[in-house]
């Protein structure tokens, strides 16, 4: 049994490879809506399958409401988790940096400006290794009165594709994506890709309210190439610090650093005559399909 980590709207899902017998049955599981589970295999194969599927099923487990707790307003930790790492390289273009890297860079960053604000930081990774899964959702919910903030790029194989996109599951956690999201679209020629419901296990099995932050597309040749410039790395992480200070301690509470405005819209020079009115913007892209299986 082997596991394997895609990118794109794949990324950090689990895939289990069993090249037995028992792969003559391929029962559907951790969907968003399922209720039952229904397997047909011969009885002299029930044990085994029994076994795999108590396995698969527990680590599709979802935290309950119950368990579940709401520290939206009230954290004082922030978990920040870096994409990747090590062996898994997440999405890799020839125009931009490869995902770990790229995702690292921007944790540190985010990581230091959130220090800045007198907010508690833990990082799953500060170097390039790779951390499973399961041992990410391990610290975030180690880690009391905290939130979770998951730090990833696209991948898409239509090159047209851009912008940003912000995925959570708990509704505790939708007021800080919807923050992270407003903050982002910030940047000057950014595309709105909106916030989305999703099953991914960092996010899905999490105590506290955890997002994932989707911050480009490398597939695209303009966010690919900008993604290798640290001064946007640096805006990246200035733009999510804000959305989590605002989100702790109100509107107005960050104070941005000089070297993370560059990218922001600023109103033309006066000039004498009347300015001509550049076209709009490329309006906000198509939502992704819904994603389960995370």
């Amino acid at each position: 049994m082997r596991n394997a980590f895609k990118s794109g709207h794949g990324k950090n899902k689990r895939f289990l490879h069993q090249h037995t017998a028992l792969s003559g049955f391929s029962p559907k599981i951790c969907q968003r809506d399922s209720i039952r589970l229904s397997i047909a295999m011969p009885h002299s194969m029930w044990g085994a399958g029994a076994a795999v599927c108590l396995f698969v099923l527990a680590g599709c487990k979802t935290v309950s409401e119950q368990q579940a707790k709401n520290t939206s307003r009230s954290f004082t930790t922030v978990v920040v988790d870096a994409g990747h790492g090590g062996s898994d390289s997440g999405a890799y273009r020839r125009f931009g940096p490869p995902e770990k890297v790229a995702t690292l860079d921007v944790a540190n960053r985010l990581s230091r400006k959130l220090r800045e604000s007198q907010l508690k930081v833990v990082m799953t990774r500060t170097n390039d290794v790779f951390v499973p899964l399961d041992t990410r959702v391990d610290i975030e919910n180690s880690t009391p009165n905290s939130v979770f903030v998951s730090i990833h790029f696209n991948d898409s194989r239509r090159r047209g594709v851009k912008g940003f996109e912000t995925y959570y599951h708990s509704p505790y956690a939708a007021d800080l994506a919807r923050n992270v999201q407003s903050r982002l679209c910030t940047i000057k020629g950014s595309v709105d890709r909106g916030i989305h419901t999703a099953d991914f296990r960092v996010v899905r099995k999490a105590v506290y309210p955890a997002v994932l932050v989707e911050c480009g597309f490398l597939s695209n040749r303009g966010e690919g190439r900008e993604a290798l410039s640290q001064e946007y790395r640096e805006v990246l992480a200035d733009r999510i610090a804000q959305a989590i200070v605002e989100s702790r301690y109100g509107a107005g509470a960050y104070q941005a650093p000089a070297t993370a405005v560059a990218k922001q819209e600023t109103p033309p020079p006066k000039q004498e005559r009347k300015p001509i009115l550049t076209p709009p913007g490329e309006g906000p892209g198509l939502a992704p399909p819904t994603l389960s299986g995370h």
